[in-house]
């Protein structure tokens, strides 16, 4: 931090660089993956870091690397093995408030939790174990759906699962709903009403979403994660018909957990966006009843 321009050789071959606050969580480069290995290490958070050439003079990628890391017996990682091991390991959230929330089910508490590094707010909804049962608590993720949760759109069953998800929690008496900030499957309010245009023409969500240059599903759920272990449900029945939301939490470090599927509310408006769910992307949709 004393160094001044003058100490440094110029032009030279040794650039110092400066990682982001937060590391491969914020920025997936090299310089964040440097400093977050000496950080995990217990080393003063300062590397070295350069590039690989092969003998044409290119850098080296992956498939290179592998050679070169079996002929000189190394070890190799990759950022997305760094990040997926901070992400499974710690706890990011920064500050939460809680207050009393009366809802037409029942009473739950509501606790708002903020993370500056993932640069994330999450709603949780806690139904605290009110009849002292031994049964596994039910925990919903629900990704914000404005057009359905606020409007009640026919297009999707997005409002309908989250009323669906209340009512069982109450009813079941222990359990909490994560209500996240990812619209349209991550792509957000503006493009998926550009995806509804889309779709309008004729193409399905899957299809809609990847014309727009994004995969069919952006969402990640390593914040809610941390939320859950922090109020120690490492153990739970996550009520949703996607499995692949159920993978991506036990990758996430939660493998103590089962799915527990939520009835079916479809009509004619909504048929062809169920039936994407369930050939496309895998959703558990074997009520549903062709129009």
């Amino acid at each position: 931090t004393s160094s001044k321009s003058s100490d440094f050789v110029k032009p030279g071959h040794i650039f110092p660089l400066i990682a982001k606050n937060g590391g491969v969580l914020v920025r997936q480069g090299h310089t964040e993956a440097a400093v977050d290995l000496c950080s995990l290490s217990g080393l003063t958070p300062v590397g070295v870091i350069c590039e690989i050439m092969n003998d044409d003079g290119t850098m080296s990628r992956l498939d290179e690397l592998m050679e070169f890391k079996n002929k000189h017996h190394l070890k190799l990682i990759s950022i997305t093995d760094l990040r997926k091991y901070r992400l499974q390991r710690e706890n990011l959230i920064s500050e939460k408030v809680s207050i009393p929330f009366s809802h037409k089910y029942g009473e739950f508490k509501l606790t708002v939790y903020k993370s500056v590094i993932l640069n994330q707010e999450i709603i949780a909804l806690i139904k605290e174990n009110q009849k002292s049962h031994d049964e596994l608590p039910l925990v919903r993720l629900h990704s914000e759906c404005f057009t359905g949760d606020i409007f009640g759109s026919y297009r999707c069953d997005c409002g309908d699962q989250l009323d669906q998800s209340m009512r069982l929690i109450e009813e079941h008496g222990h359990g909490v709903l994560l209500y996240l900030r990812q619209e349209g499957r991550g792509i957000g309010l503006f493009n998926k009403i550009k995806s509804y245009a889309l779709q309008d023409q004729g193409m399905d969500t899957v299809e809609a979403n990847i014309h727009l240059g994004f995969k069919p599903d952006l969402r990640e759920y390593s914040m809610a994660s941390m939320i859950l272990k922090e109020l120690g449900l490492t153990e739970f029945k996550l009520l949703t018909n996607n499995p692949h939301k159920l993978s991506a939490l036990k990758e996430l470090g939660l493998d103590k957990i089962s799915l527990h599927q939520i009835p079916l509310h479809q009509h004619m408006k909504n048929y062809s966006y169920l039936l994407t769910k369930k050939l496309k992307l895998g959703h558990l949709l074997d009520d549903l009843k062709s129009h």
